[in-house]
């Protein structure tokens, strides 16, 4: 037998298939699979009057990482008529294993999702290792995929419409205890003899196993979508789904219609309904963007791709956060969260120990969900210090300065910091906006001084933005990037500039949208084709969480800054808006009370109607695709700039960042993906359009243009 499904029969008559694929460290479902797993089921039914019962366990740390996205991502649409008749084949044989009457196993020793999972399904029986290692689930919907292996049919037919929906649409993985809760596992093991003396003995106790849904007078739990109480879930559930994909993302309303329409005929025609919507979203650009940018690119970047080579991994162990406000309280979480000790200052005690109660409040409601144990609170916060001395920073590795965006509050507080800290302390500053290579001067060792930007909340938000100074060396940016994974978030690393990546491309965004509000466009059309354009919120809603007294006091440290280097800020129109809503209107934003939006309390926000009547014309109105391509054009724009200037040094670090620091559209890929699957010669030539009807800052800049004539995509 092929070494890619090892073949053991024991002396009990029990086939154990162990899946190990050569020359790879996860399992997936390529063409080297594909090949084993016919000549596999092949031997088995030649066998099966010699064999009692099959175990299905794996050789790799994982059990089986599902598709193999190398290929996938290949896949064109002339492609489709071969790559679904794959699909029915990899399906025709789970199909043939589950039928093949005799008890199938699955004994699964690490984390099964996706093309894994399916295996899994295709089984009679699941046990699990009772490990935290082990994950279980269907994630394809997060890359722009639906489950092609059978996950929708079986998942559907074992747990019915509704309670499947979740797992399939929202790509919920789930650990072995609570899987074992809702049913999709059978029986949990101590360890791998343990679970494969499990596996035999249920073999040995149910000779005739047979699927459910193989078995006479099977029906579908919760009821097929004719059932009363289904149909009324499903008369609702497209609008939901609507209005969570906005028509951005395919994947999920897909998969809601191989569901449903499985759900009404057998088995067989239910697979061939998968393997159609399947082929269909593989072949289609969303998942294109979606799997280069949330899988390759975003591995290249945990794998360290922008970390300085050479410098050995190194651990923080004490960390001091100056200043216990939002960011603060947040970055003291989260590093405690991942075993280092904090010390969390502010100006009085009390304000640190609010700082404090932020993490409280955090764990109180995992103890409450039964996530956390009491001790393993308490001993959480034990690795918090509040205090009000900068003494209490000795003995730190890693200071973080969290405070206001004041250039000499920062210098001050970081200055007292690194004094009492290790010698060696690497100093960070969380600014989003004020250069770093201005701010490291208020300290001796500027080579130890970094940027870390984190984002808010930074207990949800995933990534922080690592920036190297004209004088940070590359050991302290090896010891930043160490610290970022080892709290678990992802680090993207930028040069120094103002405002930096992130904030720059973040202040296009609601720049632009305050823009079309002072040009009379609707507030609501404004709102609305942000959020049919994939962004999380709109502009203005944005705008008030920040606080238009902020963005004002960004832009006048900005003119003062220029002056200072002789250069003068360029006018840009939202300005104006911006100092209307705070000197004429008195409306900063969500913090003061009220800003483009009202927030009456116990009730939804909603927008301020003096919009329509100091703002919104007649003749102000422009086509809603203009609305669109204004919001996306002008960050995929400044994105480039930034990669132009060399404020960026990588295209995943443009990607990831443009999405998980800003929340630019997923669907895309990220901005210069945007760009990419746009076509660069169509999107030179909408932003120029653009840039006649709205404003030079739409003119594409000359690396776009340089791509374009030698042919080339941002890759």
């Amino acid at each position: 037998m092929t070494e890619a499904i090892r073949y053991e029969k024991g002396p009990d008559d029990i086939v154990v298939l162990t899946i190990d694929m050569p020359g790879q460290s996860a399992n997936t479902m390529n063409a080297d699979y594909r090949s084993a797993m016919a000549a596999t089921v092949e031997r088995l039914e030649t066998e099966k009057e010699q064999i009692r019962g099959v175990i299905i366990t794996s050789a790799k740390k994982t059990f089986f990482a599902g598709g193999d996205l190398n290929e996938l991502v290949k896949v064109t649409q002339a492609d489709a008529p071969q790559f679904y008749q794959m699909t029915l084949n990899i399906k025709a044989q789970l199909r043939r294993l589950e039928t093949l009457g005799k008890p199938v196993v699955a004994a699964i020793n690490g984390a099964a999702l996706g093309g894994g999972w399916e295996i899994c399904l295709a089984c009679h029986h699941r046990i699990a290792l009772d490990s935290s290692a082990v994950q279980i689930g269907l994630p394809e919907v997060t890359l722009g995929l639906l489950p092609g292996g059978g996950g929708v049919v079986r998942m559907v037919r074992l747990l019915g419409l509704e309670k499947a929906l979740p797992y399939l649409a929202e790509g919920k993985k789930l650990r072995p205890d609570a899987a074992l809760k809702v049913g999709l596992i059978d029986a949990l093991a101590s360890d791998r003899d343990d679970m494969m003396a499990k596996a035999r003995a249920w073999i040995m106790a149910n000779p005739e196993a047979k699927q459910p849904w193989d078995q006479a007078g099977y029906k579908m739990p919760g009821g097929t979508p004719a059932t009363p109480s289904v149909a009324q879930m499903l008369a609702i559930a497209p609008s939901v789904l609507r209005d969570k994909t906005r028509g951005c993302y395919p994947a999920p309303e897909k998969i809601m219609c191989a569901a449903v329409e499985g759900a009404q005929v057998d088995f067989d025609t239910a697979q061939l309904i998968e393997a159609r919507y399947f082929t269909e979203l593989t072949t289609g650009q969303v998942a294109k963007n979606m799997i280069g940018t949330f899988w390759f690119q975003l591995n290249q970047i945990n794998a360290g791709g922008s970390r300085p080579k050479g410098y050995e991994p190194s651990k923080t162990h004490k960390v001091g956060v100056i200043g216990a406000g939002m960011m603060g309280a947040g970055i003291a979480y989260v590093s405690a969260a991942a075993g280092i000790e904090v010390v969390l200052k502010d100006v009085s005690i009390e304000a640190a120990e609010k700082g404090k109660s932020y993490s409280a409040a955090l764990l109180e409601k995992k103890v409450g969900r039964g996530q956390m144990s009491v001790d393993k609170r308490d001993a959480f916060l034990e690795r918090i210090r509040a205090t009000d001395k900068d003494a209490d920073f000795e003995g730190c590795d890693l200071i973080i300065e969290a405070v206001f965006e004041d250039r000499d509050l920062k210098a001050n507080v970081t200055a007292a910091a690194e004094a009492v800290a290790l010698n060696d302390a690497v100093i960070a500053s969380n600014t989003s906006t004020l250069p770093i290579t201005g701010l490291a001067t208020a300290v001796a060792g500027q080579d130890k001084f970094i940027g870390l930007h984190f984002f808010s909340p930074v207990d949800k938000m995933p990534l922080v933005e690592i920036i190297k100074g004209e004088q940070t060396s590359d050991a302290t940016l090896a010891r930043a990037f160490d610290y970022v994974m080892q709290i678990k978030k992802t680090p993207i690393v930028v040069n120094d500039s103002r405002g930096f990546f992130t904030s720059r491309v973040f202040g296009t965004f609601t720049n632009e949208g305050l823009a079309m509000l002072g040009e009379g466009v609707a507030a609501p059309m404004i709102e609305n084709e942000a959020r049919k354009a994939g962004m999380p919120v709109g502009p203005l809603a944005i705008s008030d969480e920040v606080s238009m007294s902020l963005m004002s006091h960004i832009r006048k440290q900005t003119i003062k800054d220029f002056a200072e280097e002789g250069r003068t800020l360029p006018e840009h129109p939202a300005y104006e808006v911006i100092e209307l809503m705070l000197s004429e209107f008195k409306r900063s934003g969500k913090a003061a009370g009220g800003g483009f939006y009202e927030y009456p309390a116990g009730t939804k926000k909603h927008l301020w109607s003096g919009l329509k009547e100091h703002f919104e014309k007649a003749d102000g109105q422009i086509p809603a695709v203009d609305v669109r391509d204004r919001i996306l054009f002008i960050q995929a724009i400044e994105t480039v700039r930034c990669l132009e200037e060399g404020v960026l040094l990588s295209v995943a670090d443009a990607n990831i960042g443009s999405i998980f620091g800003i929340g630019f559209a997923g669907w895309t890929g990220g901005a210069l993906q945007f760009i990419n699957q746009y076509g660069i010669k169509d999107f030179i030539a909408r932003a120029e359009y653009l840039a006649e009807q709205y404003g030079d800052r739409f003119l594409p800049p000359a690396l776009l243009l340089d791509k374009a004539a030698k042919g080339q995509l941002f890759q």
